[in-house]
């Protein structure tokens, strides 16, 4: 019977837990950089066209 690999194992962990960690870095540092108060999802176009509508 063949025996499980215990480092391979703990390898993969291991990178699976730094790139995570890396990617929660990333949106830390891209949530610093956007402005406060705009809205992420939206486009500066999308924002002007739907205030342009209310008021209409």
């Amino acid at each position: 019977m063949a025996q499980p690999n215990f480092q391979y194992e703990k390898r993969q962990k291991d990178l699976a837990k730094k790139k995570k960690q890396e990617e929660k870095r990333q949106r830390k540092l891209d949530k610093g950089k956007t402005p406060s108060g705009d809205d992420p999802d939206q486009s500066p176009d999308t924002a002007e066209t739907e205030d342009a509508e209310k008021t209409e």
